[in-house]
């Protein structure tokens, strides 16, 4: 599976982006609906982290705690994407955010649960 990111951008504290996740390649057999998806970001010398998770069908999420109320994480399957609305920015939020897609489809927080990465985006987020 790739999955290609974008969205992210330069914006004020207080504001909004939205992350796309596209994905394609999907390995023989494996629609883009059964992978379990997730949201990463890593913040200049600092270990990359969870951000937000989705199962296969949409109806489980799970987010980290700093970003739990202002971020939401959705899917569309009809168009193998997955999406991350992000409101109230702060400055703390700056990172590279990267997707990510395990085989099985229930959405975890741990990293090495993934199997396939995106390239990364860049949020900047001004005081």
């Amino acid at each position: 599976v790739q999955l290609q990111a974008s969205g992210g951008g330069l914006v004020q504290a207080g504001g909004s982006l939205r992350l796309s996740c596209a994905a394609s390649g999907a390995a023989s057999g494996r629609a883009f609906s059964t992978y379990g998806m997730g949201w990463f970001r890593q913040a200049p010398e600092k270990e990359r982290e969870f951000v937000g998770a989705i199962n296969w069908s949409g109806t489980n999420t799970d987010y980290a705690g700093s970003v739990k109320g202002r971020f939401t994480i959705s899917r569309d399957n009809a168009k193998d994407r997955v999406l991350l609305q992000m409101n109230s920015l702060k400055p703390e939020d700056t990172a590279v955010y990267y997707c990510a897609a395990k085989k099985w489809g229930a959405a975890s927080t741990m990293e090495n649960l993934y199997d396939y990465w995106g390239q990364g985006t860049q949020v900047t987020v001004s005081s």
